[in-house]
């Protein structure tokens, strides 16, 4: 399943650590950001539960980059 989620950053490089953030996360499959348009694509491996991994998702992001946002 892939999804896709508005995000709140400042820069391109903070962007860059947001998308490598959401890679390393348990239950994604693969994880792209667009400072161009603000969105996160998110492709979940199957059988994540979507709710949780977009949780920890948001929570690995704030660690990189802790001013930006990932609206779930």
């Amino acid at each position: 399943m892939k999804k896709s989620y508005k995000i709140d950053v400042d820069c391109a490089a903070c962007a860059d650590k947001m998308e490598v953030a959401a890679n390393k996360t348990e239950g994604v499959k693969n994880a792209s950001v667009s400072f161009m348009t603000l969105k996160m694509s998110v492709e979940f491996e199957d059988g994540a539960d979507v709710k949780s991994v977009m949780q920890n998702v948001r929570a690995n992001c704030k660690k990189v980059e802790d001013d930006c946002e990932v609206f779930i």
